[in-house]
């Protein structure tokens, strides 16, 4: 089975479970592959990813109300982060509801804060909601671009496309292990 068929079976899965847990960079390659006309559309790229990120914004909001602070204690490496979140949801609550998945290094742990802090589950689901439209709309959209601004420059982009996805895919790992690695300390 090829990458094509692959994307074309499993595409919008992966790009559901993908967003589910962390995003941006499966997003931008769902959203270059959209482009490259290789089994992907873009509206359903983004609903896709849009029902992914809500779903596991909304269970982390639900964790962080059933388990939130006393699971934050015994997490110690986890209170810089933390901290940082519940002084910026006390100063902005609005702003950071809304926009938590564009700010690097806390957009996984905010839902699981949001839902220590006891706001109510109405608010942040109408918020989620929002927020995870925008996030959805937009990164879809950058990777598209991305797809059009490299067949402007290098022609038939199919030629290219595994370069460029192995260039994603090495640029997400890497962030990723950047991550974990500011996590440990």
């Amino acid at each position: 089975m090829d990458l094509q068929q692959l994307v074309i079976d499993y595409g919008y899965l992966a790009l559901f479970i993908g967003t589910y847990l962390e995003g941006e960079t499966i997003l931008l390659i769902a959203g270059f592959l959209a482009h490259s006309g290789i089994g992907l559309e873009l509206p359903l790229v983004i609903l896709s990813a849009f029902l992914g990120t809500f779903a596991g914004d909304q269970t982390f909001f639900y964790i962080g109300r059933w388990k939130g602070i006393s699971f934050l204690e015994k997490r110690p490496l986890w209170h810089s982060k933390t901290d940082k979140v519940f002084d910026l949801l006390h100063r902005h609550q609005l702003p950071v509801i809304l926009g938590f998945r564009f700010i690097y290094g806390i957009r996984n742990v905010t839902p699981f804060v949001i839902g220590a802090s006891r706001l109510s589950p109405v608010k942040f689901f109408i918020l989620n909601f929002l927020g995870a439209l925008i996030w959805a709309i937009s990164f879809g959209l950058i990777g598209y671009q991305f797809g059009d601004l490299a067949e402007r420059f290098l022609g038939d982009v199919k030629e290219y496309q595994f370069y460029f996805l192995g260039l994603l895919v090495i640029v997400g790992v890497f962030l990723f292990w950047r991550s974990a690695r500011k996590q440990e300390q």
